[in-house]
Parts: structure tokens; C-alpha cells; sequence
């Protein structure tokens, strides 16, 4: 009897408290709070929204609605539809199929998977499409794949570049075959506008999955990706019930993605709009002979015809030879041996290419990988502009420290890396962009993974098509030039050397071990194998010398790189008033002659 009074008294006082509870909660109104669908925390609509649709507290994307994620990039009031409506197909005559599509139209507002269109972001104008995963999954049937292919037939003959926010299941079943065609369809389009010469920049987001991958998703000349995106063509469930095995954690993201070459940059939400307004500008169309920020008078040598070439004006030649007799008969450069240049060289405290890329150049984008295997840290490259006209930037790259020269393997590249560079070379021509290499490399990677994905084939390559790009290239040699390795990025118009570089066959070190069986000979080697800067410019196999006046360091890289500028200058004021056929038989007569 006890028992029950207490058990009476305490469900009369629970009853009471969490009615009072009740009456002091706040009175939250519907849809203000919902739960994060990935770390499971209540969180506050307004804060998504702002937060450009990720969440707050866990930093997990939310899918975009089409028209969401136009307003979020698009200049207000700028975007203009085409193609909003379009007539229902059913090739196959599926059952059900117009009864799902129909649902999926009332629920989403739309009339299909993809909103195609022009606008503006940041000023400048493009063709722009963005598919929706709350209609079918975004799937691609007959209906999305023709309003692709006519949103980039259209920006072909107006000349626009194209943008597509990849959102996808696949292919949509419903249309069997018809739906697989979409695939050709489209990637037949975004290749006449590519020879067009013009930009397709495709946007992963999650999923991109099945057809869309295997088609238009992966075709971009710029290919960025959202944080975390699933990217795949098989679906992680179906490889998992495939092979029968457990796939490894951040398979098939985009962060995966990246590491194996197959994505150019992972871009957050918030900062999509400037990038794609930067990569926008970078690649309007400007006249080599006229950039937008003139250069400056005095700074550039005339160019005069000789035949089918252009040469510097014989007078202002002879002021460079006089300016290099200068650098080459100083006191210092005496008393240097080839060993000291060998060890200034290789100073731990020397410069890297992002220090000069950093330094000469604006606006610089980073873009990764070779579009195969692998995204090679010793190899730096991307786009920037140069006083206003865009140019392609590629760099081999060595470490500051123990832990970053591991990560760049010291700088000595892999394949990848070789691929990745010739990749921004051919994007360069294909754009009209002059290429700027620098060059720094005590040789290719010899390891067993480089020989087993082709090293010598993509140094080969590399010499092939460098051979013929239309665009003017220069090389600078900005510490050590070692073997094929650094002349897979030097087959160039014109190569220049900081004074304490050096450029060879191979190591002092191992040329002494193969011809002398002796590596401490390594002093005496450097000295024989003619490889400093001076010798090389006297037996005529580079154009300049970039004087160090004190050896290069951090300190000393401002000065370096005002000389830098001014070369540069001259270098393109030159070559830019040149056909693709003078710069062509330029770079051929210049090794022919050697």
C-alpha cells in the first residue's frame, strides 16, 4: 500500500513538471529548426541559408535547389532561361513513366532535371546549367541530354563559355538505350565548342555518379568539385556487391578524386562565385600585341623580321651581349667555381617556383592533376595573369623543409607530373596563352612506380608536343636543371638561367661515378661538364642571364623578380606579334641549330 502511494505522489509530481516544462518552452514555429542529415544536431534554418547551405556545426553540404543555386552565383537579374519548357518523351513507352515524371514535375516546379541558361557571375557572361536531384535523381534522359546539347550549341556560336553543376544517379532507366545515346550526344557538342576554343568548366556536386560521369561531368578543360562530393561511375553499393569487398573510407569522394588527378580543385560553396569570376576573366579573349595593362616604354627590345623569324633589333642586342659581358667578367663570378654554383644552386634557402609564381605574377590559380592516375606535388602549375594578359604557369617544385620536400619528392617529378604540366600546356594553346615554366629539378624520379606508369615515355612526350605548341614558351632555369627531367619543361622559345643555376646531362655526382668511378670527383666533373649559367650562354644554348647580384634567397627575391618583370616584358612584346607558324619554326630552328 506504501508502494503504491509513493508510486501515486511521484507520477502526480512528474505529471506536474513536465506540464510546467512544457508551459516554459518557447513556442517554435514550424520549419524554424531542422536536423542536420549528417552529424544529427538540430540547427537553425536562417543559419543554413546564410551559410550558403551548409551546415554550421558539422561543415556537411545540403543539396541546392536549381534556382537556389543560380541566385547564389548568378549577377542579380542577369540569368535568362532557355528551353524552361519542353515536351514530355517516353521512347520506350515505359509504363508509369509519364505518371512519375509528372509527379516529379508538381513537386519540384520544374520541367525536367536541368535548368540551362545565360547570365553573368562576376561581370562576365556565360552559358550555365545546373542539375536538380529532387527530379529523378537528376538522371539523364533524352529530355536533360537535349537541353545540354542545345545550351552548348548555342554558347558555340555565340561564343560563350559554358558552366554545368553536375548533380546525377546516372543514366534513367526509363529510357534504356535512348538515355545512353544522351551520353555521346552531349560529349559530340562540348567537343565542337572545345574546338571552337571555347571554356567548359564542369562543377561535381554530390552525387555525380553512372552516365553523367562517363559523359559531359568529366569533359571540362577545368573540372572543380565541391568538398566531400560523391564521384564515381559505378556506385560505391554496386562495387562493394562486385568484388566483394569493403571499400576504404573517402573512396569515391572528391578529395579522392583530387589526389588521383581527376579533379583540377575542390572549391567550399562560399568562395564558388569569385573562383569561377576569376577563371572567367582569366580566359576572355585578349590580343597578345595589346594587353590590357600596356607595357611599360623602354622595357621591351624591338622585334625585327629576318627571314621567317623575328629577332631583337641588332643595336639593342648588342647592349644585351654588353650587359651580359658585364654579368659574366665580375669580379665575383671569377672567383666562383662551377662547384659553387653547383652548392649556391641547391641552397636550402633558395627560392622555389611558388616563390617566384607568387612574386611575378597576379591572380594565380592553382589547378591539379593529370586527368589519369595522379596529382604530383613536384609539379606547380595553373593560370595567372602577367599585367593583365593571362598566361599558364607551370613549375617544378622542391620543399622548404624536410616534411614539404617529401611531399614534392624533393622535387623530382613522376609521369604524373610530366602529364599534368603538358596537360596546362595544351590547355594553353587550345586558349591562346603563352606558357611560363620554371624550372628546378635535380632529375626525373627513377623510382619503380615511375618506371612501371611510363617515365620515359612521358618525358618523351613532353619534347613531342612542346615541339609544336602554338603559343609562345619560355623557360627559366631557377636552381637546378638535371637531365630529361627539367628538358621535358624546357623545350621552349627561349631559355633563360639565374645566374647561380645550374643546367646538365646529369649530376656532377653521377657523372663523376659513371666516367671516373669516383663520385668525390664531383668538383672536378661540374667544372668539365660546362654547366653554370655563363657557360652555357657563351656556347649559345640559352638566351639570358638573370644576374644575381647577391645569390637568391627570400631577401634577395624581390630584386630578382623586378628583373624578372622587365625580361618577361620584353620576351612577350616580342613573340606576341609573331603567327603560330613563326613561333613554331622559331622553337624547331632554334634545337635544329644546336
Amino acid at each position: 500500500m506504501l508502494k503504491n502511494m509513493f508510486k501515486k505522489t511521484y507520477t502526480i509530481i512528474d505529471t506536474k513538471y513536465k506540464s510546467q516544462k512544457k508551459e516554459e518552452e518557447p513556442s517554435i514555429p514550424q520549419g524554424l529548426w531542422k536536423k542536420c542529415n549528417k552529424c544529427g544536431q538540430p540547427i537553425y534554418v536562417e543559419d543554413v541559408t546564410n551559410n550558403f547551405y551548409v551546415c554550421p556545426k558539422c561543415g556537411g553540404y545540403f543539396r541546392v535547389h536549381a534556382y537556389r543555386r543560380i541566385e547564389m552565383l548568378m549577377d542579380e537579374g542577369t540569368f535568362e532561361e532557355w528551353n524552361d519548357q519542353m515536351d514530355f518523351s517516353n521512347p520506350l513507352n515505359f509504363p508509369g513513366y509519364e505518371k512519375k515524371v509528372q509527379a516529379a514535375k508538381e513537386r519540384t516546379k520544374l520541367n525536367e532535371a536541368i535548368v540551362t541558361g545565360k547570365g553573368r557571375i562576376g561581370g562576365q557572361e556565360t552559358a550555365f546549367g545546373v542539375c536538380d536531384a529532387r527530379f529523378l535523381m537528376s538522371s539523364m534522359g533524352h529530355i536533360v541530354g537535349e537541353k545540354i546539347t542545345q545550351m552548348v550549341e548555342r554558347a558555340t556560336n555565340e561564343q560563350l563559355p559554358v558552366i554545368i553543376y553536375a548533380c546525377s544517379g546516372g543514366a534513367r532507366m526509363q529510357e534504356g538505350i535512348v538515355s545512353l545515346m544522351q551520353m555521346a550526344k552531349t560529349s559530340a557538342a562540348l567537343k565542337r565548342h572545345h574546338e571552337a576554343g571555347q571554356l567548359f568548366i564542369s562543377v561535381l556536386t554530390d552525387p555525380t555518379t553512372g552516365g553523367v560521369t562517363a559523359s559531359f561531368a568529366m569533359l571540362g578543360d577545368i573540372i572543380l568539385a565541391e568538398p566531400n562530393a560523391l564521384i564515381g561511375f559505378a556506385g560505391p553499393r554496386v562495387i562493394e556487391q562486385t568484388i566483394r569487398q569493403k571499400l576504404p573510407e573517402g573512396f569515391q569522394r572528391a578529395e579522392f578524386l583530387l589526389e588521383h588527378g581527376f579533379v583540377d580543385k575542390i572549391v567550399e560553396r562560399k568562395d564558388q562565385k569569385d573562383v569561377l569570376s576569376q577563371i572567367l576573366r582569366l580566359h576572355q579573349k585578349t590580343d597578345l600585341a595589346n594587353p590590357p595593362e600596356s607595357i611599360p616604354s623602354g622595357a621591351a627590345p624591338e622585334p625585327v623580321m629576318s627571314g621567317n623569324l623575328f629577332h631583337f633589333d641588332p643595336v639593342k642586342k648588342d647592349r644585351r651581349k654588353r650587359n651580359h659581358d658585364k654579368a659574366l667578367h665580375n669580379p665575383a663570378s671569377e672567383e666562383k667555381t662551377a662547384w659553387d654554383t653547383v652548392q649556391l644552386s641547391r641552397a636550402p634557402g633558395r627560392p622555389v617556383a611558388t616563390d617566384y609564381i607568387e612574386a611575378v605574377f597576379d591572380n594565380f590559380i592553382e589547378f591539379h592533376g593529370d586527368r589519369y592516375y595522379h596529382d604530383d606535388p613536384a609539379i606547380v602549375g595553373g593560370i595567372a595573369s602577367f599585367h593583365g594578359m593571362p598566361v599558364t604557369v607551370i613549375g617544378q617544385q622542391k620543399g622548404k623543409n624536410t616534411k614539404d620536400n617529401i611531399k614534392c619528392n624533393f622535387g623530382m617529378p613522376s609521369p604524373d607530373g610530366y602529364r599534368k604540366a603538358l596537360r596546362l600546356m595544351k590547355q594553353a594553346e587550345t586558349f591562346g596563352r603563352p606558357v611560363i615554366c620554371f624550372v628546378d629539378t635535380p632529375g626525373a624520379f627513377c623510382g619503380l612506380e615511375a618506371e612501371e606508369r611510363g617515365q620515359g615515355e612521358a618525358i618523351a612526350r613532353n619534347l613531342f608536343e612542346m615541339a609544336s605548341l602554338t603559343v609562345p614558351i619560355l623557360s627559366i632555369v631557377i636552381g637546378e636543371g638535371g637531365s630529361g627531367g627539367a628538358l621535358a619543361m624546357a623545350v621552349a622559345n627561349e631559355v633563360w638561367m639565374l645566374e647561380n643555376a645550374i643546367y646538365s646531362i646529369l649530376s656532377p655526382e653521377g657523372f663523376a661515378s659513371i666516367l671516373w668511378k669516383d663520385s668525390k670527383k664531383a668538383p672536378d666533373a661540374a667544372r668539365v661538364m660546362k654547366i653554370t649559367a655563363s657557360d652555357l650562354y657563351e656556347k649559345g644554348l640559352i638566351e639570358e642571364i638573370i644576374s644575381e647580384d647577391e645569390p637568391a634567397s627570400i631577401q634577395t627575391l624581390p630584386k630578382l623578380t623586378d628583373i624578372m618583370k622587365q625580361k618577361i616584358y620584353g620576351f612577350l612584346s616580342v613573340y606576341s606579334v609573331m603567327t603560330k607558324d613563326e613561333i613554331t619554326e622559331q622553337r624547331y630552328k632554334r634545337f635544329r641549330n644546336i
